[in-house]
């Protein structure tokens, strides 16, 4: 363990987020936790802490600006052909076997090197291949990745595949603000005598995600819970079967941490938003009612027209008849004949 790690245990509130890595500590396959809030939220703190409740106590930090050779390693072709042998150098995948694996704003990274990681998180294993040689190795550790959304989103393709996902409230309560700064302090100015007061609480933490870990695969995937999960998912109008998957695995690993023997309802409730946070599929936005035109008033029918025919009645165009004065009838005109 090391000392420097300020201890998971003491960390105030974030009880839900602790239990997220808690719950992907005990099965890594679970594909790794999204933590999303503003800076200055202790992101790092909580993934450090975590790395102490591991066998190995390992916390790789993956720079922003790692290649894609310092991720996953390198192979000496020279040595590979002159010596029949491939010669690997590993990469940060290979450090972080048995311990986690830290990505601070992932949503930075190329969309490559994401693919990579989650694809190694979710697989537990590194396969590099160069020019036909191959080279595979073991890389079972916890991805936690951390990003501010005002930086930048990640696409949905990759969110869905980080199997759990929180967000950190950036307002915390006075009380607990306060009570962050006290331990804060105290962590500073004596780590040791800091370690020591919370040892027994810690100590306890590690423990129950060790047990928790060697009765888990003891707990069976029954249909029950699959059932009632896939309903869940059909009805959140989740894509795709990833999250169908995860659930169960974090409900198998929500029970394990219970010390429970099968999965029951409360497992599958305690993980749900931690499933579908970043999975739901956003509501269609709604459309305003379009408004009809104001009808245009009619003018009163005059006194000539009032008894005229409605529309459609006679021709289309004929105008209504008038009144004629009637006057003496005259005799057209008669001309002369000629002589």
């Amino acid at each position: 363990m090391t000392d420097s790690h300020f201890p998971l245990a003491a960390v105030v509130a974030a009880d839900d987020l602790k239990l997220a890595l808690c719950l992907a500590a005990i099965d890594p396959a679970i594909g790794g936790v999204l933590i999303e809030g503003p800076r200055g939220m202790a992101k790092s703190t909580l993934a450090r802490g975590l790395a102490d409740l591991l066998a190995s106590g390992t916390f790789v930090t993956l720079p922003l600006g790692a290649s894609e050779e310092r991720i996953v390693g390198t192979l000496d072709l020279d040595a590979a052909l002159g010596e029949g042998r491939a010669q690997f150098s590993p990469g940060l995948l290979a450090k972080a076997n048995g311990g986690v694996l830290y990505v601070d704003e992932v949503n930075l990274l190329p969309d490559h090197l994401v693919d990579l990681l989650l694809d190694a998180a979710a697989s537990g294993v590194n396969h590099i291949e160069r020019d036909g040689i191959s080279h595979r190795h073991a890389a079972r550790f916890v991805l936690i990745g951390t990003m501010n959304s005002e930086e930048g989103e990640l696409r949905p393709q990759l969110l869905d595949r980080f199997g759990l996902n929180l967000a950190l409230d950036g307002q915390p309560q006075p009380a607990q603000r306060a009570e962050i700064m006290r331990r804060r302090l105290a962590f500073d100015s004596d780590p040791q005598a800091f370690l020591q007061t919370w040892a027994a609480a810690q100590d306890e933490l590690r423990s129950r995600c060790r047990n928790a870990r060697a009765c888990l695969a003891a707990i069976p995937l029954d249909d029950a819970a699959l059932e009632a999960i896939a309903q869940r998912c059909f009805a959140a109008g989740v894509d795709g079967l990833r999250a169908d998957l995860v659930w169960l695995r974090a409900a198998r690993a929500h029970a394990a941490w219970r010390g429970a023997a099968q999965i029951a309802d409360e497992d599958i409730e305690a993980v749900a938003n931690f499933v579908l946070r970043h999975r739901r599929r956003p509501a269609p936005p709604a459309q305003a009612p379009q408004q009809q035109p104001p009808q245009q008033q009619q003018p009163a029918p005059s006194q000539s027209t009032a008894n005229a025919p409605a529309q459609g009645d006679g021709q289309w165009g004929e105008l209504p008849a008038q009144a004629q004065a009637m006057g003496e009838r005259r005799e057209p005109p008669r001309w002369a004949k000629k002589p």
